[in-house]
C-alpha cells in the first residue's frame, strides 16, 4: 500500500524538533519513531496513532477515528485518523497525543 507523501512530509515538519526522530517502512506505509519508539505511521491517507490502551476511547470519540485495524486484528492502543480530517490542528493534537503517550514507555 502506498502512503500520501504530503501528510508524511507534514508529520517530518511537526516531528522536526524532536530529538531521535526515525522513519522506518511499516504497517504498508511510513512509520515514525522518538528515541526508538513508535509514535505515528503514514498508512494510505491515514494516520495511525498510538495513544495508549486507556485513551482509546477518547481518541475514538474525534472526529475521523476509527480503530485501527490490520489484518483481522485491532490493534490495542491505536486509532487511525482518516486523512481528510487532519488539518493542522487535527495532526498537531494527534502528534501530541501519541508523543505523550510513548514518552511513558521505556526505551526500545
Amino acid at each position: 500500500m502506498a502512503y500520501d507523501e504530503v501528510l508524511a512530509e507534514r508529520v517530518r515538519e511537526r516531528l522536526g524538533d524532536e530529538t531521535a526522530v526515525a522513519e522506518k517502512r511499516m504497517f504498508g506505509g511510513l512509520s515514525f519513531l522518538s528515541q526508538g519508539r513508535l509514535v505515528v505511521a503514514v498508512s494510505g491517507d491515514d494516520l495511525l496513532v498510538r495513544v495508549g490502551p486507556e485513551r482509546v476511547r477518547d481518541a475514538l470519540a474525534r472526529s475521523g477515528a476509527r480503530p485501527a485495524v490490520m489484518g483481522s486484528r485491532t490493534m490495542r492502543g491505536w486509532v487511525r485518523a482518516a486523512g481528510e480530517t487532519l488539518d493542522d490542528a487535527a495532526l498537531g493534537h494527534w502528534i501530541t497525543t501519541a508523543l505523550t503517550y510513548t514518552a511513558t514507555l521505556p526505551a526500545e
